[in-house]
């Protein structure tokens, strides 16, 4: 944390404009400080207001009391377009070094391994963990699984998503996992997966709401690169000219350690995941399912390319645009999730404590 002399902060918002805050802090308080970027702001004096607002204000103060104080001080009519005050105030953050960007991180990059699906679930758990401690970098990791699953999330009802009866005769259990949003109807090979696991430096003063397009905007890029022209739709989906591709959750760690995971369809049986999700029409429909009979396919169909290639493309995009190293699971974090897997993910008081 900066304390005296200058500072210098940058924030791109999602699917919006640049903010850049540079100033002079002396005695732990900003003394001086001046806004930019490429957003749109009327009328013109309001940029005035915002660096002025900024002065006096205690360098450890949070992105909140930052946005609130530059929010106040706005002229009435001031209209901020492309960007609010929570985007300068992350700007600010960033400049005095109480937030971080991508650029600040080396991330460990695992490649997809086969597994069992709930190892895969309670791994998500374990490598939080081991991120929080400091006994690895940030990670993004690819999962691969071996058997069919439903994925549920933290929140929802068991009866109430799952038709246990058509499950049980499809050979597909039913997993709980530790972040909220839906469920995920997962047989080998029908969709990509992907978890990603940062530091809470890195959305300091993002809301949830914020956070979403903030942690995914590399996977458009990504898309691109395999020929999908993909967009966010609030709050936690990822959605294609053809329609949705799939959805993220998170939950944040009480230190603010962020687990982030995206499920993208790349191929799913339409009539089986019908069978045994409760999903009503107006889901169906949500799904981009026209007929229960069809395939849910928007990457298969709208890429031409393997599922292996797909999310090899995007390993390669994520490495070529940030600092990264390719690693592997420690035979700790492996065995931490088996023992994960007998004491929590696999007993029906963790499965059904929503019943």
């Amino acid at each position: 944390m900066i304390t005296d002399g200058d500072f210098l902060g940058n924030h791109k918002v999602a699917g919006g404009k640049l903010v850049r805050v540079e100033g002079t802090v002396a005695g732990g308080v900003i003394v001086a400080a001046s806004v930019s970027g490429d957003f749109f702001l009327e009328p013109d004096e309001a940029l005035t207001d915002l660096d002025a607002a900024l002065v006096g204000v205690p360098t450890d103060a949070d992105a909140a009391e930052l946005a609130r104080r530059l929010s106040f001080g706005l002229r009435p009519g001031a209209r901020l377009i492309g960007f609010d005050t929570h985007d300068v105030a992350v700007a600010v953050r960033r400049g005095l070094g109480a937030a971080i960007t991508w650029e600040d991180l080396t991330f460990d990059v695992i490649a997809p391994q086969v597994l069992d699906p709930a190892a895969h679930v309670a791994l998500d758990e374990v490598i939080v963990a081991e991120v929080s401690a400091g006994r690895r970098n940030p990670t993004l990791r690819f999962w691969e699984w071996d058997a069919g699953v439903v994925v549920i999330g933290s929140f929802q009802s068991v009866r109430n998503e799952v038709d246990e009866e058509a499950a049980a005769r499809h050979g597909i259990r039913v997993v709980r996992r530790i972040t909220g949003g839906g469920a995920m109807f997962m047989e080998p090979g029908n969709c990509i997966t992907y978890s990603l696991v940062v530091p809470g430096s890195l959305v300091d003063g993002l809301s949830y709401e914020a956070s979403y397009p903030f942690l995914d905007e590399w996977v458009l890029g990504a898309l691109a690169d395999v020929g999908v022209n993909a967009h966010f739709v609030p709050l936690n989906d990822i959605a294609s000219d053809a329609g949705k591709i799939g959805g993220a959750a998170q939950r944040r760690l009480a230190d603010g350690t962020v687990l982030h995971h995206v499920t993208m369809a790349y191929d799913i049986d339409a009539q089986k995941m019908t069978e045994v999700l409760r999903i009503g029409r107006e889901k169906l429909s949500d799904k981009g399912i026209q007929s229960a009979q069809k395939r849910v396919d928007p990457m298969r169909s709208q890429t031409c390319l393997e599922r292996d290639v797909v999310m090899e493309a995007f390993i390669n995009h994520f490495m070529g645009r940030y600092r990264c190293r390719q690693s592997v699971y420690t035979a700790s974090e492996l065995q931490q999730a088996r023992d994960l897997v007998a004491a929590k993910f696999s007993d029906p008081a963790w499965t059904y404590r929503v019943p």
